[in-house]
C-alpha cells in the first residue's frame, strides 16, 4: 500500500524544524544534511521540497512573518477595534515575536552580513519581507487619521518613527542581548500617545 504524504504538512513541519536548527547552529554552520537529519527525513527528500539551506532558511522566515501578519489582520478587521487600540496591539504582538525569536534574529543578522559581504543587497532583502507590514502600518495611521482618533501627521513618517523604534528592539534583543525591553514598549507606547488627538 502506498504512503501518502502531505506536502503542505510536510514543508511547514521541515520548515519549523530547520528553523530550531538554524537558531542553534548559526546560518554558517548548518547543512543539508543537519536539517534532513533534525527531520528525520534522507537529503534526496528534502531535495524535494527545497533547492538548498538558503532557500529553507527564506521560506523560515517568510512563515514567521506570514503568521505576524495573520495575527494583525485579525486585529485591523475587527470593526469594534479603535484605530489607537488596534495600533498598540500591532505593535504588540510585533514586540512579542521579536522577543520570541531573538535567537533567531541573530541568525538573520548573521546571514544578511554574510549576504552584504558578497554582494547581495540587505536592505532589499529587509525590505521586501516587511513591506506588507509597513502597509498594514500605514493602513492603522491612515484609520485613525480619518475618524478623527489621530492628529493630521505624515502618515509616512509616523510609519518610519514606529518601525525605528521595532528596528530599535530587533538589534537590542539580537546584538545586545538584552533581555528586557519594556522601556521599548513604553517607547512605543509614548509615541502612540504622540498621535493621539488631545
Amino acid at each position: 500500500m502506498a504512503i501518502v504524504v502531505e506536502h503542505d504538512k510536510r514543508r511547514a513541519e521541515i520548515l519549523k524544524k530547520s528553523l530550531e536548527v538554524f537558531v542553534e547552529e548559526g546560518y554558517d554552520d548548518v547543512t543539508f544534511q543537519k536539517i534532513a537529519d533534525r527531520c528525520g527525513i534522507t537529503r534526496t527528500t528534502l531535495y524535494i521540497y527545497f533547492k538548498n539551506k538558503r532557500e529553507i532558511f527564506l521560506w523560515s522566515i517568510k512563515q514567521l512573518t506570514g503568521s505576524i501578519e495573520l495575527k494583525i489582520r485579525e486585529v485591523i478587521t475587527d470593526k469594534a477595534i479603535t484605530a489607537t487600540s488596534a495600533l498598540r496591539q500591532m505593535l504588540d504582538i510585533i514586540v512579542g515575536a521579536c522577543e520570541e525569536n531573538r535567537e533567531l534574529f541573530s541568525v538573520l543578522l548573521s546571514y544578511l552580513l554574510n549576504l552584504s559581504k558578497t554582494g547581495g543587497d540587505p536592505s532589499e532583502r529587509v525590505r521586501r519581507r516587511l513591506v506588507r507590514l509597513q502597509h498594514l502600518l500605514s493602513t492603522i495611521i491612515i484609520k485613525g487619521v480619518k475618524n478623527g482618533e489621530f492628529k493630521q501627521v505624515n502618515v509616512k513618517s509616523a510609519n518610519e518613527m514606529l518601525y525605528g523604534l521595532i528596528q530599535s528592539a530587533i538589534f537590542r534583543l539580537s546584538v545586545l542581548g538584552e533581555k528586557d525591553i519594556r522601556d521599548v514598549r513604553d517607547s512605543l507606547n509614548l509615541a502612540v500617545d504622540g498621535l493621539l488627538k488631545v
